[in-house]
């Protein structure tokens, strides 16, 4: 019995697509996961197109994302029109085109993803895989390099394990069988002093102060902590006072908004039980901007104009009470004073 599943066709398809003429961009959202998956199509493409390179659309600013391009050595460019301009071909992983604005206008040859699909949004390119049920997208890539005989170094096999560490994080979120057998592939090849590098590169010094800003603006309603920080550095710290949220006993889902780069970013960390984040974002904030994601993990991202003079955390507060899940819990006291402001 096979320990990943064949995938022969599929790789066979990928194949024809290559040619030792044309130049190869690969594009990403860049987070763990998705430079680790880069990683991993760009070995799989070396040797077989003339050039391959990768390229991010977002601003990379988390310690632990510099840290893995840094000691793992990931050759990665910020997108621009002069440098799309010098590919032939164009490859997404980890995304799909409707997930960011910059992908919008590309026509893609590759692409490989494991977030759900959208109703109405088809994945148009040669070649296409979306497996939904994946925790990770390195573990797709996982399996493609074995399908192919390529054995992982240390430096792309320590990528591969992050990513899947971070997107399942490490278990606790959703996760396929599949997910478990590449961890546990991988964990033969990794560099464990590496990782652990990376690992310890979670938090910037000077965003220890939105730890306190948090602790006086929550929100706690029932099982839901609710916080708005207002103006942020970057919308990382989002997500990380979100994740450290969600480990507080007694809370399922954690819903933390704050205002970056002109847009009101809204990130959603659920404990898969009670609902689901990624139809919850969607179903609230859709209308107005992009949302979406898992079901315990979710964003959306509103521009601010679209808020009119609406506060922006009044803005958050009154969709979320107005929610079909939130309306039964408006009798619940909460359990905090402090509004957020």
């Amino acid at each position: 019995m096979a320990y990943f599943r064949k995938l022969d066709p599929k790789l066979a398809k990928l194949q024809e697509l290559l040619n030792k003429n044309e130049r190869w961009l690969i594009l990403i959202n860049a987070d763990p996961d998705a430079l680790a998956s880069a990683m991993a199509l760009k070995r799989i493409l070396a040797g077989r197109v003339e050039q391959v390179a990768i390229a991010h659309v977002n601003e990379i600013t988390r310690p632990d994302n510099l840290a893995m391009i840094r000691l793992l050595r990931i050759a990665t460019k910020k997108l621009n029109p002069l440098l799309l301009a010098q590919y032939d071909r164009f490859a997404l992983v980890d995304s799909q085109p409707h997930h960011h604005p910059d992908f919008a206008n590309i026509h893609f040859s590759v692409v490989i993803d494991h977030h759900p699909k959208v109703a109405g949004t088809p994945v148009e390119a040669d070649f296409v895989e979306i497996v939904s049920e994946y925790g990770s997208n390195a573990t797709i890539m996982t399996e493609y390099l074995y399908n192919l005989g390529l054995r992982p170094g240390k430096l792309l096999a320590t990528a591969l394990l992050y990513g899947i560490k971070t997107d399942t994080q490490s278990f606790e979120r959703e996760f396929h069988d599949n997910d478990m057998k590449a961890f546990r592939y991988l964990s033969k090849f990794y560099n464990k002093p590496l990782l652990h590098k990376i690992i310890r590169s979670e938090f910037r010094l000077e965003w220890l102060k939105y730890f306190t800003q948090a602790f006086r603006k929550m929100r706690v309603t029932g099982k839901t902590i609710t916080i708005f920080m207002g103006k942020v550095d970057s919308s990382d710290i989002l997500v990380v006072l979100a994740d450290f949220f969600l480990r507080v006993h007694g809370l399922s889902t954690t819903v933390i908004s704050g205002i970056s780069e002109d847009k009101l970013v809204i990130v959603f960390r659920g404990d898969g039980l009670r609902r689901d984040m990624g139809k919850f974002a969607k179903r609230l904030f859709g209308d107005v901007g992009s949302a979406g994601g898992h079901k315990s993990m979710a964003r959306a991202e509103i521009p601010m104009e679209k808020l009119g003079c609406q506060h922006a955390s009044q803005f958050v507060w009154e969709r979320l009470h107005g929610g079909v899940d939130v309306k039964k819990k408006k009798k619940e006291p909460e359990t905090s004073p402090n509004g957020a402001s």
